[in-house]
């Protein structure tokens, strides 16, 4: 599933990336601990965290995830959008909590 389609069935808000959006999603992983996510999230994921600081960008350079999806309404901050729009990560924004939005990725993915 392309992250565009994660964008439209769930109504997400694109803060950066757009022209990211092709990229393939193959999972997910949700964590708002960074050493936890280093540690067990995959490359493809889709990570669903609160945190909205630049080192999220780092993370998600580092274990190749297909995008961040902020939840809660958590806004990014502008260093944080500045970072991963120079390292190509779509920052992706929902009001829904973690486990809904996790939740609705896993069906979606037909996992």
């Amino acid at each position: 599933m392309k992250i565009s389609a994660l964008v439209e069935a769930l109504g997400l808000t694109v803060h950066c990336g757009n022209d990211q959006l092709d990229r393939e999603v193959t999972g997910g992983y949700v964590g708002d601990l960074l050493s936890d996510v280093i540690a067990n999230s995959r490359g493809g994921d889709v990570w669903i965290t609160r945190q909205g600081h630049q080192n999220i960008v780092a993370v998600a350079v580092l274990k190749e995830h297909a995008c961040v999806i902020l939840t809660l309404g958590q806004e990014p901050e502008k260093d944080t959008l500045d970072k991963a729009s120079k390292e190509g990560i779509p920052i992706l924004v929902t009001n829904q909590n973690g486990f809904v939005t996790a939740g609705k990725i896993y069906h979606l993915l037909g996992k």
